[in-house]
């Protein structure tokens, strides 16, 4: 990538509270704490997690990629993480790495060219109704392996892990799906697949398109995805030694085929790998808030809908959770960084009365209504794709420049789309 992405030291060898650098002094040491104040070291560089949330997410995180790359921040990422409709424009953008063209002032100048219209056409066209008609019907299908086929058609191509960045060459993209049969996050990126409960499988070959598709099984209709695998590529952690001697489960047969489910199910935010690691993290959410239902005539007689309401219910506690024990991290000086979500309210970043310019947009019908927009994957018209585009800008906008950047590194920004 010649030079143009983050290519720096992945040690966790950071303390943000004393702002130490411990340089390679603790790259032997079994417990990375800051000789100071005891606080876990962490890389000193950015991480992002994009959100769940369909055509809805991929959109929303475009307009938030856009405004990070205008800021300079897009280079500066040691690490992304996704789940879900995140994992689309996460994806693409991984594959796209090698062909942003930055110029001096650190902003890929083919950034639209290269990631907006690509994402747009996909979220132009409806793939949910077939595959699952089809699906439904095809005893050799499940609806998400034709929603796989429609990623590999419309995006990805043949395209595999390997094709995302190495380590040493820009970010890290790490997508998340979840194993239904051990019950955590499934960590697929160009190193390895990790299943803590499994182990790993170093530089894996799976089609990008399949990894997406797996991030975005959601249940019940769309899941699961399987994806069969030879039990003999699977390492132990901690080189090859498992002091789990007794498992109650057969770690072998599991081994031999994954069945996974949307990655938002374990974490609709995509946080746990990036969280406790980087010195500055970054969280772009578009998870719609959890609604309450006045009308029970659905949950009194439909068992589906009560499996479901039980299941959104769960999401938004975890999330809710994670993102709580974030922002105490935030406001303990043990990590940098800001959230944005499409249902944040712009005018709580109080940006006038801290001496910054105003937000782009103000909250109004339109914002507050994008929060509850469909998150299917389905055709969304060219308007709800600006105005999705347009909220992820200003909003990302407003946090970088209320909670990690001055005015003086980087003046208000230009909403890419003027929309009447």
């Amino acid at each position: 990538m010649d030079g143009n992405f983050y290519t720096g030291d992945n040690h966790l060898n950071y303390c943000v509270n004393c702002g130490i650098d411990y340089g390679t002094t603790k790259y032997n040491d079994k417990y990375l704490t800051c000789d100071n104040c005891g606080t876990k070291l962490r890389n000193k560089y950015a991480g992002l997690a994009l959100s769940g949330g369909g055509y809805r997410a991929a959109l929303f995180h475009l307009g938030s990629l856009w405004r990070l790359n205008e800021l300079g921040w897009l280079k500066r990422l040691a690490e992304i993480t996704s789940v879900s409709g995140g994992s689309i424009t996460a994806g693409h953008l991984g594959l796209c790495c090698n062909r942003l063209k930055f110029e001096d002032n650190g902003v890929a100048a083919n950034f639209s060219d290269e990631i907006v219209i690509p994402i747009r056409a996909l979220c132009s066209k409806t793939i949910d109704v077939d595959s699952v008609l089809l699906g439904l019907i095809d005893q050799f299908h499940r609806p998400i392996d034709l929603i796989a086929a429609h990623y590999r058609k419309e995006l990805f191509g043949k395209k595999t892990l390997q094709d995302l960045p190495a380590d040493n060459q820009g970010p890290r993209f790490t997508i998340y799906a979840t194993n239904l049969q051990t019950g955590v996050n499934v960590r697929f990126s160009r190193p390895y697949l990790a299943d803590y409960q499994l182990g790993k499988i170093e530089s894996p070959q799976i089609q990008l398109a399949t990894v997406v598709a797996a991030s975005c099984a959601l249940p019940p209709i769309l899941s699961p995805l399987v994806i069969k695998l030879n039990p003999q590529d699977w390492k132990e952690w901690d080189n090859g030694k498992d002091d789990r001697t007794n498992l109650p489960f057969n770690k072998s047969k599991l081994r031999r085929a994954l069945f996974l489910t949307d990655g938002g199910v374990y974490d609709n935010l995509g946080l746990e790998r990036v969280w406790d690691r980087y010195a500055t993290v970054l969280v772009s959410d578009a998870g719609a808030p959890f609604q309450i239902t006045t009308s029970p005539f659905a949950l009194r007689f439909s068992e589906l809908a009560r499996a479901i309401r039980a299941v959104n219910i769960v999401t938004a506690q975890t999330r809710a959770l994670r993102k709580r024990w974030l922002i105490n991290d935030m406001k303990r000086g043990q990590v940098r960084g800001t959230y944005w979500g499409i249902a944040t309210h712009i005018r709580d970043y109080m940006l006038e009365t801290h001496g910054c310019e105003p937000p782009l947009l103000n909250d109004d019908t339109t914002t507050h209504s994008l929060s509850r927009i469909r998150t299917r994957l389905n055709r969304f018209s060219a308007k709800e794709q600006e105005h999705l585009i347009n909220w992820g800008y200003a909003l990302t906008d407003a946090a970088m420049r209320r909670h990690v950047i001055g005015e003086k590194e980087a003046a208000q920004g230009k909403l890419p789309y003027n929309i009447q």
